[in-house]
């Protein structure tokens, strides 16, 4: 009767005894983990071009987030002079011009592709180009050509009337919008091959070269900033979200963003509403409480806080427009004009500015208030010392209305003018 238990806890003591033996000689034979040290953070390759300590300065802030757990930290890049020498936007709009790309309005009405274009630059525009045609022969009609170049280039027309009015100027830059505006009847597709030829051309073109639009010579190159393109992949490497924001379209900043390794979802331009064929309009996506084809609020100053804060952090409705917790904003941010000042501000780490002596950036940039900004000169023709100091204290500012005004802290108080000093 008590054998059974005994057989089976003979068998299970000589079970026991293998397995232990086995554990042992598996153990023995087991080579020690080794010690692997944390990979070093990357670091910026490209020394030439940087201004005093700013490329330590920048190495110290990777350093200082490249192990980040969690939410990657966000860097936010301008693009016009700030990645790149020059402007895609004017390329753009050059190689449409070139190339009778520019379709004209509706029934020949030059205000429908602008609500905040006047009536004088609307009939300035109908009495230059041709309205029967499927496309402006802006190749070979140089009257229409130039008329175009002066809305979009100066604000105003041939005559020197003012062609824009009645928008927020800390919100919209009509001018800007209009290319945007002018892209209407293509799809997204065709204008990004439009970009894409145009790119071509401004990257083939040696530096300092001109072309011919209209009766006018004009730009006819872009550079990438080799640093720039360094520090966008010393950033991905360490892990940031690194993404660009510009006031031009957004099918234009999405082809030339690919060139430093940023993805098409991760480039933020101006919006075109499409029609149910899939073509562009002449209204534009809204933001925060500006709802599409309002055509109120581009990425442009204020609109930049909100085009970041909707589509990288998620923030929706009138919270947009607002300055969000330290924890839903950018560590990294890096612009050349007032058009980026909102965004940079934001910035919670470090905000590089590229200095081309636009008078509230450098304001702030040089009061350094929070000891964040950097400033360095642009690394491709940088601009010469500035004669007289930054009228921070009096006309600075730009008002919503186009008041000029002192420029102020966060507390009220008005920053004292500021002599330039990085150049």
């Amino acid at each position: 009767m008590n054998r059974r238990p005994r057989l089976r806890t003979s068998a299970a003591a000589a079970l026991a005894l293998a397995a232990t033996s086995l554990g042992s000689a598996t153990t023995a034979d087991a080579k020690p983990q080794e010690h692997r040290e944390p990979r070093p953070c990357p670091t910026l390759t490209v020394s030439d071009g940087w201004y005093g300590d700013n490329k330590a300065r920048i190495d110290a802030l990777v350093a200082d987030h490249c192990r980040d757990k969690g939410r990657k930290p966000v860097a936010v890049f301008d693009w016009d002079n700030t990645v790149i020498k020059n402007d895609v936007g004017d390329a753009t709009l050059h190689w449409l011009l070139r190339n009778d790309r520019v379709r004209p309005p509706r029934n020949g009405d030059w205000s429908t592709t602008s609500r905040y274009l006047t009536p004088g630059a609307a009939a300035a525009l109908g009495n230059a180009c041709p309205s029967r045609v499927r496309t402006l022969p802006t190749a070979t009609d140089t009257r229409c050509a130039d008329e175009i170049l002066a809305v979009y280039g100066t604000g105003a027309t041939s005559g020197g009337a003012d062609a824009f009015a009645g928008f927020d100027h800390r919100r919209m830059e009509p001018q800007y919008a209009w290319l945007a505006q002018l892209l209407h009847g293509w799809t997204t597709r065709e204008v990004e091959s439009f970009a894409a030829a145009a790119r071509a051309e401004n990257l083939a073109a040696p530096q300092g070269a001109t072309q011919r639009v209209g009766t006018n010579q004009v730009t006819g190159w872009v550079r990438y900033y080799p640093q720039q393109r360094d520090l966008i992949r010393t950033l991905r490497a360490a892990g940031f979200d690194v993404w660009i924001v510009s006031a031009s379209p957004e099918p234009v900043v999405d082809v030339w963003a690919k060139g430093v390794g940023v993805d098409p979802s991760h480039a933020l331009g101006i919006r075109n509403t499409t029609d149910h064929g899939g073509r562009l309009t002449a209204h534009l996506k809204g933001c925060g409480t500006v709802r599409d084809g309002e055509d109120a609020m581009i990425t442009y100053i204020d609109g930049k806080r909100c085009w970041i804060n909707q589509e990288i952090f998620g923030v929706r409705g009138p919270a947009a427009e607002r300055v969000q917790p330290a924890s839903r904003r950018q560590v990294f941010a890096a612009g050349d004009s007032d058009t980026d000042v909102s965004f940079l501000r934001d910035a919670t780490g470090l905000r590089l500015v590229l200095n081309r002596n636009k008078n509230e950036l450098m304001c702030r940039a040089y009061e350094n208030g929070d000891g964040r900004w950097i400033v360095n000169p642009m690394f491709i023709e940088p601009k010469q010392r500035k004669a007289t100091p930054y009228p921070c204290a009096s006309t600075g500012y730009t008002a919503g209305d186009g008041t000029a005004e002192p420029v102020r802290r966060s507390d009220g108080s008005v920053i004292p003018d500021q002599q330039d000093r990085v150049f």
